[in-house]
């Protein structure tokens, strides 16, 4: 029976190299040691030996068996690697960077619009504060100095959200709602702007989308005048659209301002020398701005006798419109490539 050990234990080697898959190591590990393997029947003899034939043969079947069991398990973590390999290799995926013989994609024109306008301001010095788009009627409305009765709602067409009580919940119609927060949560002084995405209930046409974007500014600080303002705004005309563009304010009424003034830029087109764009008139009007109100200083807490400030803002996708000379407001959001293409980043 030693002899039969020794033969089996030498082939087995072979006999498991020989496997190239886990489904025949399996069955030469069957052959070799299973339930009706070769040393498995070897081991059935062990019951017609004596006490010492039994303790030498059993001994032997035991070194035998460790060792197959060894070379079985080395074999068997090849394979593994073999195969999960292969698996990989049909499962890859191909993510390296787009080489430039491709087409590249491009941030959107109001993307972009947005970049240089925050770039813009944070060289003047301000930081920028986001907040969420689905508001409480007070941060969007009461806050601002426009409480429920107030005929100024009727200058925003709101969409309600079906939460909480009707009409306290609403896709924000500006993002002055970001400002109360600001105000609410930070102390004075405040050099802020607020970029975001905002909602009407209106019909998309060539100067108007349900979704839109603007960006708004604060400053809250002692002794602020609308001299501060209006020196802010020419400082961000020139620096955005260059030296040859400056600003002019024109009386206005905003519930949340007091004075309130609409924001005017020289014709980007004709620099102020009058054209089809500006009817003429060599002037653009960008936005709204003016001095926050005492009730809104009020409303989130701060001292109107100690503090001052002033706001204002203006749509990106206008001023996008107005920098590239785009006169339909719907064909940045068509995804027409012969469009986006015109304004790589």
């Amino acid at each position: 029976m030693i002899d039969d050990i020794t033969r089996i234990s030498d082939a087995a080697p072979a006999l498991v190299l020989a496997a190239t898959t886990i489904d025949q190591l399996r069955g030469v590990e069957s052959d070799l040691l299973g339930k009706r393997g070769s040393l498995t029947e070897l081991k059935k003899g062990l019951g017609a030996l004596d006490a010492d034939g039994r303790r030498e043969v059993g001994a032997a079947l035991n070194v035998a068996r460790a060792s197959i069991e060894q070379v079985i398990e080395t074999r068997r973590l090849e394979l593994e690697s073999v195969e999960r390999a292969a698996t990989i290799a049909a499962e890859r995926l191909d993510l390296t960077e787009i080489t430039t013989s491709r087409p590249r994609g491009t941030t959107h024109l109001v993307t972009q619009t947005w970049d240089r306008l925050v770039d813009v301001f944070v060289g003047m010095g301000f930081t920028v504060a986001e907040g969420p788009e689905v508001e409480t009627d007070w941060y969007n409305f009461e806050a601002l100095n426009i409480p429920a009765a107030h005929p100024a709602r009727g200058m925003w067409d709101t969409l309600y959200v079906d939460l909480g009580d009707p009409e306290t919940v609403l896709l924000r119609t500006h993002t002055s709602p970001v400002q109360i927060r600001v105000m609410t949560e930070t102390p004075p002084p405040i050099y802020a702007v607020m970029p975001g995405r905002v909602y009407r209930r209106d019909t998309a046409d060539a100067t108007h989308m349900p979704v839109f974007h603007q960006i708004e500014g604060l400053v809250i600080d002692r002794a602020i005048s609308f001299a501060d303002m209006a020196g802010t705004l020419e400082s961000f005309t020139s620096a955005y659209f260059g030296g040859s563009i400056h600003s002019r304010l024109r009386p206005s009424y905003f519930p949340f301002t007091e004075p309130s003034a609409e924001y005017d830029i020289n014709c980007v087109f004709c620099e102020g020398k009058g054209c089809r764009t500006c009817s003429q008139t060599g002037w653009l009007e960008l936005g709204g701005c003016g001095m926050v109100h005492p009730n809104v200083l009020r409303n989130v807490g701060l001292d109107g006798e100690e503090w001052t400030g002033f706001a204002f803002g203006f749509g990106l996708d206008r001023l996008a419109l107005m920098r590239h000379g785009v006169d339909d407001i719907r064909e940045m959001y068509t995804g027409d490539l012969r469009f986006l293409e015109q304004f790589p980043s």
